[in-house]
């Protein structure tokens, strides 16, 4: 059983062979996919996506780099969306200073609003942070004093060790992709080594950021075995008991349902 709880399956790399993307999928015993919103059209197609594959959860939620875009009716939109029984969490949401695709405050605005949607609606959030620690951890500090229960995950991180568990202690979750393989993960591989492994996710991000040996090709579920693998050996484990807690991780926070995986009569339902 493994769980990407992050992947970004309505985007164009995968329109022409989803089907067999989710095939290969089942085939590395991937029982649960997360399909992550950046805008209100993606949300919308994420959770399309979620009606018509079994495996498939969907998240909804303004990306920083659309973080200017998002209105008042888009807010209002998107908690009518988190109604869907396949939504799971708010996300894509947070902060972004390496690209600045949107001025700054308006990226401050946009993730503090869907926090506060999360909080009403007791939903997990995903967050996206880069080269803004100081200000996600800041935002994030306030908005778990006030928001009991309700927390989520930092996806693809990227921090150093003590960032890590200064979001664990918030009660975060922090979610491993395919850098961890790559030459100079450093300091990504000494938080994959080191933190609890009850408090951690793993994910693809695809189709980017495709792990070692595959660089070069477009990523895709299927390939999480290589960051769950890199991960077993940073912690002298095994890649079974790193799947097998990552999984029951995101399950838990996520709220997914047990299932196993589809015999080819049900494949391609909700």
């Amino acid at each position: 059983m493994l769980v990407d709880s992050h992947a970004h399956l309505d985007m164009s790399p995968f329109t022409c062979d989803l089907g067999e993307v989710l095939e290969r999928a089942r085939g590395a015993q991937i029982t649960h996919i997360l399909s992550i919103g950046t805008d209100l059209a993606s949300s919308h197609e994420a959770i399309s996506l979620s009606e018509r594959y079994a495996e498939v959860f969907a998240a909804v939620g303004f990306h920083p780099h659309d973080a200017a875009k998002m209105e008042e009716a888009d807010l209002k939109e998107m908690a009518r969306l988190c109604r869907h029984p396949r939504v799971v969490a708010i996300g894509e949401i947070g902060l972004d200073y390496y690209r600045n695709l949107s001025p700054r405050a308006a990226q401050m605005e946009a993730f503090r609003r869907q926090l506060d949607l999360a909080a009403e609606l007791g939903l997990p959030v995903i967050v996206h942070s880069r080269e803004a620690a100081t200000d996600t951890t800041s935002v994030l500090s306030e908005w778990a004093s006030r928001t009991p229960g309700v927390r989520g995950v930092l996806h693809c991180f990227s921090g150093d060790l003590a960032a890590a568990r200064r979001y664990i202690d918030l009660g975060f979750f922090i979610s491993i992709a395919g850098p961890v393989t790559y030459p100079r993960s450093g300091r990504l591989a000494e938080v994959a080594r080191n933190i609890e492994l009850d408090r951690m996710l793993v994910e693809t991000d695809c189709p980017f950021l495709t792990p070692a040996p595959l660089r070069g090709q477009r990523n895709e579920p299927a390939f999480i075995t290589h960051t769950v693998e890199k991960i077993a050996q940073l912690r002298d484990t095994t890649p079974e008991a790193v799947a097998r807690q990552t999984a029951r991780n995101a399950a838990a926070l996520f709220g997914l349902p047990d299932r196993k995986l589809c015999p080819a009569s049900a494949r391609g339902t909700s």
